[in-house]
């Protein structure tokens, strides 16, 4: 994938955050930029749900590009949580809350979400599209490509890139961001 080499100053600092932490769990530049692209595009509130020590966090803002836009981004380790608001600790923009990601619930609607591929019922269709605006992007990243129909994972139907790639309220494709990773991008109808 063609990119230039050099980060944003926003997102150095949270590999550095990340680094000091021990965490070594989190979004990919090649989904960082996608998701700064995406983010350049959105006003409004962008969330994401699992902050890590923030480098996801830090793409979203790198693309920002309204001072009016709010980014809110929920962790529930509260020690990684920490961590993040250190990046942000003087951007009034960005919000990093010690909680679960269910504590955003009341912060929406979202023009971008982001979130990790994980369990059906936690990131599926039905658990998050009411909590994106009409027109709104849902970014879900960690997933290894599949060119088969239904999509296989480990062996098994992958049930949750099956309901988002087929729900009827988004619009969804799945992106290389790498040989080896894609994303969902999903937009709301």
């Amino acid at each position: 994938m063609s990119a230039p080499p050099d980060l944003p100053d926003v997102v150095s600092r949270a590999f550095a955050v990340s680094r000091r932490s021990g965490y070594v769990s989190f979004c990919r530049n090649e989904t960082g930029r996608l998701l700064a692209t995406l983010a350049a595009t959105r006003g409004g509130t962008m969330a994401e749900f699992g902050t890590g020590c923030g480098v996801g966090t830090a793409w979203l803002r790198s693309g920002v590009r309204d001072d009016d836009t709010r980014i809110v981004t929920a962790e529930l380790d509260a020690r990684l949580a920490g961590a993040a608001a250190e990046i942000f600790a003087d951007d009034p923009q960005v919000e990093v809350l010690s909680a679960d990601w269910s504590t955003l619930l009341d912060k929406g609607p979202f023009s971008l979400l982001f979130l990790d591929s994980g369990e059906p019922t936690e990131v599926g269709v039905d658990a998050v599209a009411d909590l994106v605006e009409e027109g709104g992007i849902v970014v879900l990243d960690d997933f290894t490509p599949c060119e088969l129909w239904p999509p296989v994972a480990d062996g098994r139907v992958d049930t949750l890139r099956e309901q988002w790639l087929t729900d009827e309220r988004f619009t969804a494709v799945e992106v290389m961001v790498a040989s080896d990773a894609s994303t969902l991008i999903a937009t709301k109808r």
